[in-house]
């Protein structure tokens, strides 16, 4: 069954190789790449939304769902599962450096689409642009061989999954109305 999956996988990347690339997409997927490495794009996008108090709480959702991905992600399963990636498997010109961990799952993917779902259901309008760029470096892994597409998807699953749960932990347990009213001062307590 395994051994079918990855025929499957190196199908689609033999295609994207075959009929996709060119030299527009050998420097754009480079790109997407880079800024989905350690999921730099969305820290940097949840740490400037810690500063107003408007989307404070969300910001620390996205930081934390991207915490637990890659604690879920990158420190057990790919521990765990100990996938070779395609670029290791197959001799092939690469246009990025190869990556030095397992391949399954893809962390970028899983960052991405943590992070995305996130803004999505903080505001529809930056969570649809967020998915536009998490789709592109999702792909981008694809392109650069650097994953395998059940690598991406999985990193996928687990990053909305992540997401979906921090957002109903935090509703659950208040914590997002609490942080919220940080720094609010209550009518009740002012003095007359």
């Amino acid at each position: 069954m395994f051994d079918f999956i990855t025929q499957i996988d190196f199908a689609i990347l033999n295609f994207i190789r075959e009929f996709l690339k060119c030299t527009f997409f050998d420097i754009v997927m480079p790109f997407f790449s880079s800024i989905g490495n350690v999921g730099i794009v969305w820290i940097v996008i949840g740490l400037i939304m810690l500063f107003f108090r408007k989307t404070r709480s969300w910001g620390i959702m996205l930081l934390f769902t991207m915490l637990l991905g890659y604690l879920i992600g990158e420190l057990a399963v790919k521990n765990i599962v100990c996938r070779d990636r395609p670029c290791y498997i197959v001799d092939i010109d690469m246009i990025i450096t190869k990556p030095n961990s397992y391949s399954f799952p893809s962390g970028h993917s899983c960052s991405s689409f943590a992070a995305a779902t996130v803004l999505l259901k903080m505001n529809k309008r930056f969570g649809i642009a967020a998915l536009v760029i998490a789709s592109l470096i999702a792909f981008s892994r694809l392109y650069n061989y650097v994953h395998f597409p059940t690598d991406v998807l999985c990193g996928i699953l687990l990053g909305v999954l992540c997401a979906l749960f921090t957002c109903w932990l935090f509703k659950k347990f208040g914590w997002q109305n609490k942080i919220d009213n940080l720094g609010v001062r209550s009518d009740k307590n002012e003095i007359t």
